[in-house]
């Protein structure tokens, strides 16, 4: 196989304006994240329309649990990302490619973790988590065969990471829309002519995963930049690994974190029934398109703030952070308040079932509107990462949305049981610790420049 020449796809983030560069990479990314939502939204749509309810409430009770259990390793992904722009930005190839081999043996080692993880974990958790008996069995052999194909989400995940730290998120794109319409074909086949239901729809997500894993492995073999991965000298660099983990793992406790006042919240969230389920599954469905337009700011804000800090322009990241906040706040905005303008009839793609219509009407009007403060909070995060401090973040994220939900629903929910005051919780969470996550982030760039002073 020849080389393939990369220098098309990658952008020079440490000179010349902001903004242009930063909508050339934020819009492949968003694709990206819009087009595996709709991906996603296919199983769901299938399995409610063919399967029925009992089948989709199944497949949207697992997300909070699933992304309680792998978001610790696709923090590392994220702590991947940051050295890897830093490298780059100050153009040491030695330690990129060190750096790079790392992360994608870091990623098969973390996946193959991760399938007996899903495997022993999933039925005591969905039991503690209180799944009616009418899904359980269905959400057990769900996440079993999800979780079978955890290396090749890993391997895709780090991969793509590693690309996005130098710019590129054009050749993401393609790959996860390649892999997406396997997917898609493959749920048809399942569900609709084998009649395989939630089996069927976990089996294509493999097969998929196993695709985008395969593109994006031979992009980074086949690369001439110094990126280049190189599969017969894959190991592990223990200062690399380390590296990765001190930024990784609190970025990955801070997902876990998230997740946790989640799986509360859906546990909640189970005490109405599966009807109530089921609305809740396809509101939060599609809120995910809105959240994912957001995260690619937050992405953004990785991959610009930690080549400005490799190589040492520290105020170009004050001006990313402003203009990723500035977006965000548009896109964020707009989308979530298309998408409850819209609810009722986006509702009606997942479910004809007028109750389940209506449960889902009740969250996104809740959460759809103040939802650019998510996003908001979240590039904050994203340029405190790419500057190197990930424990903050993650202690902030704690203290200011984590544990305040988990408060909110044994004393203000416990009082009002309702499905309205549950939801209440993600909107005042969201502001308070955005308010605290930009007073952080002051603190460091004024440390920042004096510890440098006279650095551009």
């Amino acid at each position: 196989m020849e080389k393939q020449s990369s220098k098309k796809y990658e952008i020079d983030m440490c000179n010349g304006p902001l903004l242009g560069k930063i909508m050339i990479f934020y819009v492949p990314l968003m694709l990206s994240g819009i087009l595996q939502l709709l991906f996603n939204a296919a199983d769901i749509v299938v399995v409610g329309r063919f399967a029925g309810n009992e089948a989709l409430a199944a497949v949207g009770s697992t997300s909070s649990l699933t992304n309680l259990i792998v978001n610790l390793f696709i923090g590392l992904s994220v702590g991947a990302n940051v050295l890897v722009a830093r490298y780059y930005g100050a153009g040491q190839n030695g330690e990129l490619k060190e750096m790079v081999q790392t992360a994608l043996a870091t990623a098969v080692a973390g996946g193959i973790i991760l399938i007996f993880l899903g495997f022993f974990i999933s039925g005591p958790a969905l039991n503690w988590m209180g799944t009616p008996e009418d899904v359980i069995s269905h959400s057990v052999l769900y996440m079993r065969i999800y979780f079978a194909g955890m290396p090749f989400m890993m391997v895709y995940n780090f991969g793509s990471a590693v690309l996005r730290a130098v710019g590129d998120t054009r050749r993401p794109l393609y790959y996860l829309l390649i892999a997406g319409v396997v997917n898609v074909i493959l749920n048809l086949v399942f569900v609709i002519v084998f009649s395989m239901g939630v089996a069927g729809v976990a089996t294509a997500t493999v097969a998929s995963q196993a695709i985008s894993a395969a593109l994006v492995v031979r992009c980074l073999i086949l690369t001439d930049s110094p990126y280049r991965l190189h599969l017969k000298g894959i190991r592990i660099a223990g200062d690399k690994l380390v590296r990765m983990i001190q930024i990784g793992v609190p970025a990955g406790m801070q997902g876990a974190l998230f997740s946790i006042s989640n799986v509360l919240i859906q546990s909640s969230v189970n005490s109405f029934g599966s009807v109530a389920m089921a609305g809740n599954t396809a509101g939060s469905n599609i809120e995910g398109f809105v959240y994912t337009a957001m995260n690619a700011f937050h992405q953004a804000a990785i991959s610009f703030s930690g080549q400005n800090y490799g190589a040492r322009k520290y105020k170009r990241i004050k001006k990313v952070l402003l203009i990723c906040e500035l977006l965000v706040m548009a896109v964020g905005g707009l989308m979530g308040g298309f998408a409850y303008l819209f609810a009722g009839t986006l509702l009606r793609l997942y479910t004809t079932d007028p109750q389940v219509i209506q449960y889902g009407i009740l969250r996104m009007g809740i959460i759809c509107v103040p939802y650019f403060l998510c996003g908001m909070m979240d590039v904050a995060v994203g340029a405190l990462r790419g500057m190197g401090y990930a424990i903050m973040p993650m202690l902030v994220s704690l203290t200011g949305a984590c544990l305040l939900r988990v408060v909110w629903i044994y004393t203000v929910f416990q009082k009002v049981h309702t499905l309205k005051c549950l939801y209440i919780s993600y909107p005042v969470s969201w502001g308070l610790t955005f308010g605290v996550h930009m007073v952080c982030f002051a603190i460091v760039y004024r440390k920042l420049l004096k510890r440098d002073p006279g650095i551009d």
